[in-house]
């Protein structure tokens, strides 16, 4: 009787384990079309592997590098763009975003990014909340950003769910999502989650109170991990005399952290906060991908190396609280340049504006490493905003730098990308020309940018 009701009632499948229909929902649809083989001559080419090739070509055949160097043959009927006196680089990847879910214009009604309702909101996914309409994204392309990962804020301990998405026009998030980019899970440390929960008059109202509230959610989620281990290797008869254990959103996530599935991404200001959330990673064996923001990576940069851990920092952006004061100008190069070069710099935005301008961002901390004496050249300082952040979002593997069998995100210069006098000249996703400075229809200008300034009134 006790397993008729169970066949009726649960299927023959375990609750833990995504039915086929689960498993295609949400997942990504991108399809570029094919972009036919096209050849960039000419140019000036940092390819975010640590090479410069001062005049080079990029052959492009069905939307990937095919080849790339000082003397490649032209196939036959392939279109050429003449770069000389250009640069080129990887598109530009910003590992820090809020587009989509804090878009523009700023109004309270589209304002999805935090889910402050509890100090753990593992069930969330920022990719729920993206309005793919943002006119921050055009914006963005301008500025040679050819992927960006959207994260929930930063009021709680742990988030929820970020996405890394493709800068493409798209009616649905999922025509953005990067195919095969794994999940990530936003963490925040510090002041944020304990004034915002203190500010309740509950828990956590200090930086303890955060600790025991990881703690305490990585206890849950180990425990729940253990229970569907231990029904997965009953016999099947075992099975059918026991309900399997019922889903769990927020716990489902975490579970997707400890078996290294889901990456993690730490809101951290402060050192000796960064040790401790290691520390913590250590007590539950998983992994800390990258510290955000990270004003004090400087403090334990060969610690931060020798974890293999990566810190995404602003060049010059800090002192707006108190967690965010001890910074110095080297920061982001001292990182870099931690264990004899084996620390892994990312620079960030976290804002609509720096996103546009992430070469100007990264120019200045290389320019900052410099005077202090550190050799950082531009091939160097280019992976802090291509391969770098690619590697921490799991994409290296198909994006970051310019080599034979990735995908042909690049972008074309009219001069150093590290000058502030430079701009994109052409920015091409997947080997598709999606913005050309001579053409203005690539991208099209949105109503933000028609001059909208109260969206229920009129135009400028």
């Amino acid at each position: 009787m006790r397993k008729l009701l169970f066949i009726i009632f649960f299927g023959a499948s375990c609750f833990y384990t995504l039915s086929s229909e689960e498993a295609k929902a949400y997942q990504s649809t991108y399809n570029p079309k094919d972009s036919g083989e096209i050849i960039i001559e000419d140019a000036r080419i940092l390819t975010g592997t640590g090479k410069e090739i001062l005049k080079g070509s990029i052959l492009i055949s069905s939307n990937k590098i095919k080849a790339i160097g000082e003397n490649i043959q032209k196939p036959p009927g392939v279109k050429i763009i003449n770069a000389k006196g250009k640069w080129v680089t990887p598109g530009i990847i910003d590992i820090h975003s809020h587009m989509g879910v804090y878009p523009a214009p700023r109004i309270p009604s589209s304002s999805d990014g935090n889910e402050a309702t509890s100090p753990v909101t593992a069930h969330v996914w920022a990719e729920h909340s993206v309005w793919t309409q943002d006119p921050q994204m055009p914006l963005a392309l301008k500025g040679g950003i050819t992927t960006f990962h959207v994260l929930p804020g930063s009021a709680n301990l742990i988030g929820g769910r970020g996405v890394t998405l493709k800068n493409t026009w798209s009616r649905t998030v999922q025509g953005m999502k990067f195919p095969g980019a794994p999940y990530t899970l936003k963490m925040a440390c510090g002041e944020n989650p304990k004034r915002v929960y203190g500010g309740r008059n509950s828990e956590p109202s200090t930086r303890m109170g955060n600790v025991a509230g990881y703690r305490k959610a990585w206890i849950k989620a180990q425990n729940y991990k253990n229970k569907l281990e231990e029904y997965q290797i009953k016999s099947d008869e075992a099975k059918e005399l026991e309900y399997a254990p019922s889903r769990d959103l927020e716990l489902e996530t975490l579970v997707g952290v400890l078996d290294g599935e889901i990456l993690i991404q730490n809101h951290c200001y402060r050192g000796e906060e960064m040790v401790v959330m290691l520390d913590i990673a250590k007590e539950f064996g998983y992994k800390v991908t990258t510290f955000h923001h990270a004003i004090e990576a400087y403090k334990v940069a060969d610690i931060l190396a020798d974890s293999g851990v990566c810190a995404a920092m602003w060049a010059d952006w800090w002192g707006f609280k108190h967690e965010a004061y001890d910074m110095v100008w080297e920061n982001i190069a001292i990182v870099d340049q931690a264990n004899e070069g084996k620390g892994c710099a990312i620079v960030h935005s976290d804002s609509s504006i720096g996103i546009q301008r992430l070469n100007q961002e990264a120019a200045k901390a290389m320019a900052a490493g410099q005077r202090s004496g550190l050799d950082i050249s531009r091939s160097r300082a280019i992976q802090w905003i291509t391969l770098n952040p690619a590697k921490a979002l799991g994409i290296a593997d198909k994006v970051g730098s310019l080599e034979p069998g990735k995908m042909a995100d690049i972008a074309i210069w009219d001069g150093d990308p590290f000058s502030v006098y430079s701009k994109t000249e052409k920015v091409f996703l997947d080997g598709l020309l999606l913005y050309d400075k001579d053409d203005s229809s690539t991208p099209k200008a949105t109503d933000f940018e028609l001059g909208i300034i109260n969206s229920q009134e009129n135009r400028l």
